[in-house]
């Protein structure tokens, strides 16, 4: 039977794009569903000005009439220019068990690229760093997050029949939380913010945390410029995510540190798990949705590291043992049993090893695929 790949038009198939994983997924207990219009709203090239930016266009897969597959592809003239590389990349990617859509999926978005002066394709990854990106291929039966995305076993095993190879792996860890916090992270934790002369910055409300979001990003920017995938966020987009994200979040579960001059020096951002909540909104907020999500952020036993970013020059110098102990504290505070440390690049030993004083496990690997385009 013949797969046509055809090119959404987004008034009357951007629901069907939308809608096909949760039909994929339906019975897939670790999948977490995100919710339906967030996913169209990142698709509006109105309300989403990374296609400011971008280059976009979304395909659907179809046998017999009945969707079988989607995928987007995106070039980020942003990215390319600060990595001088022509570079496109595939996201939002799903398929069922059957070559014939993968290959016919994977080709079409390839001489997309092509034409567009592409000379490799890499992902998944979207519009920018905080857009999941990374492909499972460990940790199939362990939960998703918020922040993550969840695929089934054979989609890796069809991109490499399809030609594509590891370009980077990031890694997933759970943290059990300690019922006492470590002392020598909290005696570590004095020392470094008395040689540094660094303090925390007391966030009692949401006016107190957006006064700083701006900061936070500047951070961002320059913390996260050096790992790969990183794309410059525009005004407009920082405009939009802080909107977006620090409108809902608790300021009891961020830490900002920042020097004598009040500068911030280093931030982190956890969010109270959503995983089930969501599973139960299903992708809606109506007409229980809400009330789920709303119950998981003030009720909850597992967090989700979001965002962790320190200062360039301060990178190495203990600082992140700051933020361990004032989340720490926290945590116990609230009973939380554990976290998940979201994905982190496998060479990126500064972050992973700030994670040695706990009890954990490595639960899932994701993998960029790059395919060079002849």
């Amino acid at each position: 039977m013949t797969v046509t790949v055809k090119p959404v038009h987004y008034h009357r198939d951007l629901h069907r794009f939308v809608n096909f994983p949760f039909c994929l997924y339906r019975k897939n207990p670790y999948w977490v569903p995100p919710l339906k219009r967030e996913v169209s709203a990142t698709f509006d090239r109105k309300r989403n000005p990374a296609f400011e930016t971008c280059d976009v266009e979304l395909w659907l897969a179809f046998k017999n009439e009945k969707v079988v597959g989607r995928i987007t592809g995106i070039i980020n003239r942003r990215h390319n220019q600060f990595t001088g590389k022509r570079q496109a990349r595939f996201g939002w990617v799903d398929f069922l068990d059957d070559l014939a859509v993968s290959k016919e999926l994977f080709s079409t978005v390839e001489s997309w690229a092509r034409e567009r002066g592409a000379e490799s394709l890499h992902g998944p990854l979207g519009f920018n760093d905080l857009d999941s990106a990374g492909m499972l291929i460990e940790g199939f039966a362990e939960l998703g997050t918020m922040a993550t995305i969840y695929n089934f076993p054979y989609y890796p095993e069809h991109l490499e029949k399809l030609g594509f190879t590891k370009e980077v792996d990031w890694l997933e860890y759970r943290i059990s939380a300690p019922d006492e916090f470590p002392a020598r992270i909290a005696n570590f934790a004095q020392r470094v913010a008395r040689q540094r002369k660094l303090h925390f910055v007391e966030i009692r409300s949401r006016a107190d945390l957006r006064q700083y979001a701006r900061q936070v990003f500047n951070l961002f920017q320059d913390t996260y410029q050096r790992l790969y995938g990183f794309v410059p966020l525009s005004e407009k987009q920082v405009i939009a995510v802080i909107k977006k994200y620090f409108s809902f979040i608790n300021p009891e579960y961020i830490t900002l540190v920042a020097d004598r001059q009040n500068r911030l020096v280093a931030f982190a951002i956890t969010i109270p798990s959503l995983s089930r909540a969501l599973q139960k909104a299903r992708g809606k907020l109506l007409p229980l949705g809400w009330w789920h999500l709303s119950r998981a952020l003030k009720q909850c036993e597992i967090v989700d590291f979001y965002l962790i970013g320190v200062k360039s020059e301060l990178q190495g110098t203990g600082v992140p043992a700051l933020i361990l102990h004032r989340l720490g504290r926290t945590f116990l505070e609230k009973g939380i049993k554990g976290a998940e440390s979201n994905p982190e690049l496998e060479n990126n030993t500064k972050v992973q090893t700030q994670w040695k004083f706990f009890e954990r496990r490595q639960h899932k690997r994701r993998r960029c695929y790059l395919k060079v385009l002849a």
